[in-house]
């Protein structure tokens, strides 16, 4: 739900109220011009061009009204546009457009916003005038020749007081103060009152909101099933090319040992034996290694702070470990930062040249952020294939975000914000 500020500045508000009525006139006459003229050609076709040009002027006046108060009212009104097929053609786009209900309430809030923002004008120049005018008294008569200035005011019994002199006219300047103090009040109201009413035809619908939302957790399920196969045949590929391999060939020199056995050398079946054992040793270590990519018992033990450590003891790298996230996160969220900081000290280990690595967890309110900075040569980017790519994909699952800063020459800060609301 998306909301005005509660207490616009005054000056934004006066920057908005002086200003807005003349756009308004501006984008409402071309805006309907265009509007009645496609309409009224659309029998020869060429209507249908400049009903485009039209819808595109709604829209953009609709827009240009966001970031107005964005600017002056510190609103933020997001768009809430349907997105189109980037392959579709210009009518496509267009009808997309038509049947989009944010583009009619584009219209509704233009044509309104005309006739509310004459009235906003009028009434906030009539206030401003009133104690202006009071305060500026002394000024004016001081500023002008004796007896040239003469405020009339109607007195008691049908009488009349002359106003023609500084010390005269100082109570009323006086006066005029605290009306300036309500004046002020009474603009920052009104253009707060105005913001509501952008904001409830210019913002998402609810309806609109969910939407969104279904469309985004889809996309984040998808990226989620494809980083789980790729995980998936990379674990299938490590079985068979790694432990699997080296089990075989325990199996095929243990045989040929086993051969020996009744000859007389050996040295010979010493020798296979070590080579059995070697081989053992490898395939045991590799399958411990993968055990360990596909869910660590000290993160599951012993948390966060204790599982970085561990993979902080590993890297070539040097690297400094800061873990904050009492309490602690759900088991998704605490996995995946954890593949996260692991892939990243990979990479960097293997092409950023760097010297020292920062690792920084912190949790807050509703997130856990995970940062991890080098000062390597810099340069890396998120790229579809890629291992950061791949990243991005993993956090996708939980509806996190990576994001990279990496100029060349470095540091490199690669984020990762992973909600742990739920």
């Amino acid at each position: 739900m998306h909301s005005p500020v509660a207490r616009p500045g005054v000056g934004g508000s006066l920057a908005y109220l002086s200003l807005s009525m003349f756009t308004a006139v501006v984008t409402f006459a071309l805006s309907i011009t265009l509007t009645f003229a496609g309409i009224g050609t659309t029998v020869v076709w060429v209507g249908i061009p400049i009903l485009m040009v039209a819808t595109m002027l709604w829209r953009g006046a609709a827009q240009m009204e966001r970031n107005w108060m964005r600017v002056t009212l510190g609103v933020d009104i997001p768009a809430p546009y349907r997105q189109s097929t980037p392959d579709a053609g210009m009518v496509r786009r267009w009808r997309s457009q038509v049947a989009d209900p944010a583009t009619w309430r584009d219209m509704a809030y233009v044509v309104l916003r005309l006739p509310l923002s004459a009235i906003e004008f009028s009434v906030t120049t009539a206030l401003w005038a009133i104690p202006l005018s009071m305060i500026a008294l002394p000024i004016v008569i001081a500023a002008t020749p004796a007896d040239s200035t003469n405020l009339s005011l109607p007195g008691l019994h049908g009488g009349v007081i002359v106003i023609n002199t500084v010390p005269e006219a100082l109570p009323i300047a006086i006066i005029g103060l605290p009306i300036l103090w309500l004046v002020v009040k009474a603009t920052r109201r009104i253009a707060q009152l105005q913001a509501v009413i952008a904001t409830a035809l210019l913002r998402p619908t609810r309806m609109s909101e969910l939407s969104a939302k279904a469309e985004h957790l889809q996309a984040s399920r998808a990226r989620g099933v494809d980083a789980a196969e790729a995980e998936r045949r990379r674990i299938e590929r490590d079985l068979h090319d790694g432990a699997q391999q080296r089990l075989v060939a325990v199996a095929m020199t243990l045989g040929r040992a086993k051969s020996k056995l009744d000859g007389e050398d050996q040295g010979a079946l010493a020798e296979l034996i070590d080579e059995a054992h070697a081989d053992a040793k490898l395939a045991v270590a590799e399958l411990r290694d993968l055990a360990r990519g596909i869910y660590p018992a000290v993160l599951a033990d012993r948390g966060l702070d204790a599982a970085l450590s561990a993979l902080a003891a590993r890297s070539p790298v040097p690297v400094d470990v800061h873990v904050d996230v009492d309490p602690r996160p759900p088991a998704a969220v605490e996995t995946t930062a954890y593949f996260i900081v692991g892939e990243c000290l990979t990479n960097i280990a293997k092409h950023a040249e760097a010297k020292n690595i920062q690792v920084k967890v912190d949790r807050g309110e509703d997130k856990v952020v995970v940062e991890i900075t080098d000062d390597g040569k810099g340069g890396a980017e998120l790229r579809p294939g890629g291992g950061l790519a791949g990243l991005a994909d993993r956090a996708a699952t939980i509806d996190g975000v990576i994001t990279v800063l990496s100029p060349l020459g470095g540091p490199t800060v690669v984020r990762a914000d992973l909600p742990c609301e739920w």
